[in-house]
């Protein structure tokens, strides 16, 4: 793998942590790479957080200044890009699943736990946006994860499978499955998967929600990043196929006794999600929305993202 060295980020590099570029595979072979932020000076073994997220983003945008921003605070953190997206392995490129997401936290916990400065029984992870979800998911069949919260979840698939807001009817699902089933035909006959437009091409007249996506991934004084599907690229046409009938909240209740933090912008689209996900988890569970918020506000605001509540809740549950 061709990893870059040189510091990428959008956002500056704080001088209160260590950071190295770092791999590690998935349980389906797939190399994974992270970024391994380290609070400089600590003692001891450390708690530990992995972060990724959101959909479509790198390790060098959100999750990486909420890694950097938490190893501040005293914790080891791993902000990782998952599997065939930024620097992570994997062919075809820039495609998702359901599965292999949710597997992607767990193989971080993999390597933070066999880490010798790391206290494996103390390790949580964030999940941004898509991420959300997966984080989730990922909590609910990994019980090595102590603590789970998200910020500004979206569960992919309910929205790939309903819709927003759930308003996908029975006729549009069945049409959408009939355009991706014969997409498969014209990929098997060309021997590579098509890809749509690039992502975030504003021409006018989109949804409030898609103009914050795009303010955030195409400025480049803000998020762009050249390897960000969300900046510069598109995923795979058929990519939506495996979240189709792939509820991955199904068992968010079992996440518990381990406590989960849900935190969402009061003015974002996506809102719902959260308060879905919160309503369906069992105790100890907590759901904080953020007064003005919107959707991307979350994803780099340091004046809004709740760092010091995040803070409180890892050295309360990674104690």
């Amino acid at each position: 793998m061709q990893l870059t060295q040189e510091w990428d980020k959008t956002f500056p590099k704080s001088d209160k942590i260590g950071h190295k570029k770092v791999t590690f595979q998935n349980r389906y072979g797939i190399t994974l790479a992270g970024d391994l932020y380290l609070p400089k000076n600590a003692i001891g073994k450390l708690p530990a957080i992995a972060i990724s997220g959101p959909f479509g983003a790198v390790k060098e945008q959100s999750s990486g200044l909420y890694a950097q921003t938490m190893a501040e605070r005293g914790f080891a953190t791993l902000a990782f890009d998952p599997s065939y997206t930024g620097e992570s392995g994997g062919e075809p490129r820039n495609v998702a699943s359901p599965d292999i997401n949710i597997e992607d936290f767990s193989a971080a916990v993999d390597y933070l736990g066999l880490q010798s400065n790391i206290d494996r029984q103390r390790i949580g992870i964030i999940g941004i946006c898509g991420w959300g979800g997966m984080a989730l998911g990922a909590a609910a069949v990994d019980k090595r994860i102590k603590a789970v919260a998200t910020s500004t979840m979206y569960d992919m698939t309910r929205v790939m499978s309903k819709g927003y807001n759930d308003s996908t009817t029975p006729e549009q699902r069945l049409q959408t499955l009939e355009q991706l089933s014969q997409q498969r035909w014209a990929d098997a006959e060309k021997g590579t998967p098509a890809y749509g437009p690039v992502s975030l091409e504003l021409k006018g007249g989109e949804p409030q929600f898609v103009v914050e996506y795009a303010a955030y991934y195409k400025d480049k004084k803000r998020g762009f990043h050249p390897r960000a599907i969300n900046s510069n690229a598109a995923w795979t046409l058929t990519t939506p196929l495996s979240f189709m009938n792939l509820p991955i909240l199904t068992y968010i209740a079992e996440i518990s006794p381990r406590p989960a933090l849900l935190i969402h912008g009061e003015k974002a689209h996506s809102r719902y999600f959260s308060e879905t996900a919160y309503a369906a988890a069992a105790e100890p569970k907590e759901l904080v929305i953020i007064p003005g918020a919107n959707h991307t506000d979350l994803y780099d605001r340091l004046d809004v993202i709740p760092f010091d509540k995040l803070t409180m809740f890892f050295q309360k549950h990674l104690a």
